[in-house]
């Protein structure tokens, strides 16, 4: 016989993995016990060699739905062993080590018995198990025991308690485990403070009241897992437009609920990797390209379009002006699934704040902020402890790809590349915009949920407040902090004070850079790797060289980098200005290409060229000439809003960075796409400029300036621009490759979050030989960049000592 200590570290602790060691030692005939703590789950075990192989490989292989083994070490147990039979010991506490498991979605087992007349569970809006349910959004502390949960404030009625403490049931200490008699309950109030009752409604309960107040074209605040949402009928277009008034987000696509795959399967396109996106635990909101009828993509970006149709069905227009794709998700919690139980058309499921705001989480917070937004409210007495917005993903070919990590999937922990194995506690306190912050610790990442846009105070408080909560965590004390180098980034700020206050190092890393290193983490490309060739393109980062970088061309390494190309530098007009005024982009490009006195001669017809000239224009050219709150900028994103405005999208104003690019994708003409013709792909040039590559788009607008003239359809020319711009990438890798011998390119920046691009030059470089790395697990827009700062700072420090 062998006595033997077992440590498994990774997502281990409240996902039914102590249940399954039982189970599993139980059948192998084993003696022993099985406990949570600080690292994990620690099993002490003894039986003969075989039975102890048998069991570990079956401990692999019959790992728990949500479980994930990083770790597994087998040592032999010197101690004293007392045990007969195999048992489930309490917890033990000690220095914290182990994974807080994401939200996960209700599973089927649980789903059949809130529908089942003869369930405990029959409706029950909280029922859950080891499989499923609240995880992150109620955790205070860890190990994950019900006393460190919001569930601590409802104790366990007899029935409840006698399931928490069976091995043999579904929900052994499933912590947040509670039925009717003793767990959390749901009600619903009007915004006006009027009292309520679901008999008015003669339905079966508030919860059930909330599908009739919705398809009766009322605005409800629910308050779900990790937030408050405002939903309504997404068919209705009056109360669309509204709830759009109310809420003062007046483009941005809402995201949509729907009972099941069926319905949304009448508005959508979906695959079967799509489908299982949609079901999985982590239920994200999935981009689902949406059926198109003759004519739809034309007038895509107008937002009075009504072709968002199924036969007597509509999807409100102004649900999702200017997009082909709708994000859709399904039911995720058994409130949810109850509420739509009845409704065969989907529902607007937005987050419960005004534009820009965090998201509720607190009853009263709810009433006062959004009682001018719903006419009721279906609340419920758990307290969340995290917010935790909705994640969104999409399909690019065959491969995920993350746009905003938070719920389902955050903070579950990111291994990282080998090399990385002994480095220091380091926080990343990421970037402005689709903030994230990263704690990185013995070889993984953990990655917080998607904080927002830190320019909105209430956004940036709330930053600092879920901060301070996973430091507390998992007792992180950072020995290095990094930042980006952008001076005026609120994170960057709050990490210098962070770093002065606790007296540690602060690293300063370049944002394009940090893009590049999570592309590369993410990938696994070990530590001691020789560079890669990183083409980051997005909005605009801080440079090194003090100016607005957004059109990059990096080797780089995980320690440094080299500018080796770059997009010809264009005047941001106005500043911020030009994130949301389209013109100005396209004004600062054709002025800096010297191609205005050709619109004023040859093309002074054109409606652009007309438009332009009711603009300030004597005043832009000296803000220009001067530098006036008009910085130079290499970006790529700005590139597109001037491509947009130039044939009428989004000309005038966009509410949301990136909207009008958006949108000229959207429109884009796919015969087009797929012909090789060259006359169906605008040319660009190549230069040299401070020492460095560089990419002109001069030829471009002369191609595109002509077609305007030539009446060329909107859509075919978004499609040579796509194709151009796609080209002139291709064709500055294969030269920078051929120069620096490199065979490896990391394609990250937010401007890849652009499907066609993205794919067209992805296919370009892989027919050319060359791998190709992009995202899955962390978004390609700054919603990964904490990630790569941390990943560079522990490079610099190993290569330090």
């Amino acid at each position: 016989m062998a006595n033997e200590e077992i440590r498994v570290r990774g997502t281990v602790q409240g996902v039914g993995f102590r249940p399954t060691v039982y189970r599993l030692a139980k059948a192998c005939g084993l003696c022993g016990d099985v406990c949570n703590d600080g690292e994990g789950v620690l099993i002490r075990v003894s039986g003969s060699e075989e039975a102890l192989t048998e069991f570990v490989a079956r401990l692999q292989t019959e790992c728990p739905p949500l479980a994930k083994i990083n770790q597994l070490i087998r040592t032999p147990y010197e101690g004293k062993f007392n045990f007969n039979n195999f048992v489930i010991s309490s917890s033990v506490n000690s220095a914290i080590k182990t994974e807080v498991v994401p939200d996960a979605a209700t599973c089927p087992q649980c789903q059949q018995e809130i529908f089942d007349p003869f369930s405990r569970f029959y409706r029950y809006q909280f029922t859950n198990c080891t499989h499923c349910g609240p995880r992150l959004s109620i955790i205070r502390a860890i190990p994950y025991d019900r006393c460190n949960t919001s569930m601590s404030a409802f104790a366990m009625c007899p029935e409840c308690a006698k399931e928490y403490h069976d091995v043999e049931n579904r929900r052994f200490h499933a912590q947040p485990v509670a039925c009717y008699a003793c767990g959390p309950t749901a009600w619903l109030e009007r915004a006006d403070g009027k009292s309520v009752t679901a008999s008015m409604f003669s339905m079966l309960d508030d919860v059930d009241a909330v599908c009739t107040l919705l398809q009766k074209g009322e605005i409800v605040a629910i308050k779900g897992l990790g937030g408050i949402h405002l939903a309504c009928d997404a068919t209705q277009e009056t109360v669309v437009q509204k709830l759009r008034q109310r809420k003062k987000r007046y483009h941005k696509p809402f995201a949509l609920m729907a009972r099941d795959i069926e319905i949304i399967e009448k508005y959508c396109i979906v695959n079967a990797k799509e489908k299982e996106l949609l079901r999985s635990s982590a239920a994200p909101i999935v981009l689902l390209q949406v059926k198109e009828r003759d004519g739809y993509k034309e007038s895509l970006f107008t937002p009075n379009s009504s072709l968002l149709t199924h036969n007597s069905l509509h999807i409100a227009p102004s649900v999702a002006a200017g997009q082909n794709t709708l994000g859709f998700m399904l039911p995720y919690t058994p409130l949810h699934h109850l509420i739509l139980r009845r409704m065969n058309r989907p529902i607007i499921l937005t987050s419960g704040n005004l534009a820009d705001e965090p998201q509720c989480i607190d009853n009263d917070e709810a009433r006062e902020k959004l009682g001018t937004i719903a006419d009721y409210f279906l609340f419920h007495n758990r307290e969340i402890i995290n917010r935790v917005d909705d994640s969104v993903v999409r399909l690019v070919g065959d491969k995920v790809q993350t746009i905003r990590r938070a719920r389902g999937y955050a903070p579950a922990a990111i291994s990282l590349p080998p090399g990385f194995n002994n480095v220091p506690q380091i926080l990343a306190m990421g970037s402005e915009l689709k903030n994230t912050f990263c704690l990185l610790r013995e070889g993984e990442a953990i990655v917080s949920q998607h904080l927002g846009d830190l320019e909105n105070a209430a956004a940036f408080n709330a930053y600092q407040e879920t901060l301070y909560l996973y430091l507390n965590l998992f007792e992180q004390k950072p020995e290095v902090i990094a930042i980006d180098k952008h001076p005026e980034y609120l994170s960057s700020k709050f990490g210098k004070e962070l770093a002065e206050t606790n007296k540690i190092k602060i690293h300063q890393i370049q944002h394009h850079h940090a893009h590049i290193a999570a592309c590369m983490a993410e990938n696994g490309i070990p530590l001691d790797s020789p560079p890669v060739l990183g083409i980051a393109l997005d909005g605009l980062g801080y440079g090194d060289d003090g100016t607005l970088w957004g059109g990059e061309f990096l080797l780089a390494d995980y320690r440094k980098f080299q500018r080796l190309a770059t997009f010809k530098p264009v005047a941001m007009v106005g500043g911020e200005q030009a994130i949301y005024q389209p013109w100005r982009n396209t004004y600062a490009q054709l002025v800096a290409a010297n191609l205005w006195d050709d619109c004023e001669q040859k093309y002074t017809d054109l409606e652009i060229v007309q438009f332009l000239k009711k603009k300030p224009l004597k005043l832009l050219n000296q803000l220009i000439e001067k530098g006036i709150n008009s910085p130079p900028a290499s970006s790529v994103g700005r590139l597109f809003d001037a491509v947009a405005a130039a044939i009428g999208i989004y000309r005038d104003e966009c509410s949301y960075e990136g909207q009008a690019a958006i949108a000229m994708e959207a429109i884009v003409d796919v015969s087009s796409l797929n012909n090789d013709k060259e006359t169906l792909i605008y040319p660009f040039s190549f230069g040299f400029s401070d020492s460095i590559y560089c990419i002109d788009s001069r030829p471009m607008w002369q191609a595109l300036l002509y077609d305007l003239q030539q009446q060329i359809p909107q859509a075919v020319i978004a499609a040579k621009f796509h194709k151009g711009l796609a080209n002139a990438i291709v064709e500055m890798v294969k030269h920078l490759c051929e120069e620096n011998l490199i065979n490896q390119v990391a394609l990250t920046g937010g401007v890849f979050q652009n499907c066609i691009l993205l794919q067209q030059v992805t296919k370009h470089l892989q027919t050319l030989g060359i791998k190709v790395l992009t995202h899955s697990l962390v978004p390609a827009n700054d919603g990964g960049l904490s990630l790569g700062q941390a990943v560079i700072t522990a490079a610099q420090l190993i290569h330090e000592s």
